[in-house]
């Protein structure tokens, strides 16, 4: 076993894993985040993408031991970057405006890397888009409606301050180490 400290959704957790765990079960079965969703585990479906340090990555792809000492946000925590006590963030109430799901199994991965693309690019034209979002895989919506989501979420947030952590808490069980 090895020894992790691993700031999830704002909130740090220090716990003994065995090296061969992924990121993805960590956070659903140490955590408890059990918005990041397993699909392939060969990280070709991108349903299981979270932010490590600001980016995007197939949770799927990563070793536990590798967050150590690192940041990551999960679906759940992203309403906390918005800033307002909790409410949903722009991507996630495109999403559910736009009709951008349907069986919801890819939804929080694909908001996910969505947010990691307009990060980088906050206009992204429709081809950008789905070029952006290509190693997320949905096999009910035809992309149309996750692209008008997208979209709708650049138009919202261009000119929006993220305000920085969010406000998750640790499970009263596990230890939480304070900084």
């Amino acid at each position: 076993m090895t020894r992790i400290t691993v700031k999830v959704d704002g909130v740090e957790y220090s716990d003994d894993v065995e090296p061969r765990t992924l990121l993805v079960h960590y956070l659903r079965e140490t955590v408890g985040k059990t918005g990041t969703v397993v699909g392939c585990d060969t990280s070709n479906c991108g349903a299981c993408t979270v932010h490590l340090d600001g980016r995007s990555v197939k949770s799927c792809n990563v070793l536990a031991v590798q967050a150590d000492g690192h940041e990551v946000t999960t679906i759940e925590g992203l309403a906390g970057t918005a800033g307002s006590d909790g409410a949903l963030h722009p991507m996630q109430v495109a999403f559910h405006e736009a009709h951008g799901l349907q069986c919801g199994y890819c939804t929080p991965g694909m908001i996910m890397q969505a947010c990691d693309l307009l990060k980088e690019n906050p206009d992204p034209t429709e081809a950008e888009i789905r070029e952006g979002l290509e190693g997320n895989l949905c096999r009910c919506t035809g992309y149309h409606n996750i692209v008008k989501a997208v979209q709708q979420a650049a138009a919202a947030m261009s000119g929006a301050v993220s305000a920085g952590a969010g406000t998750a808490t640790a499970e009263p069980d596990r230890e939480e180490v304070t900084s």
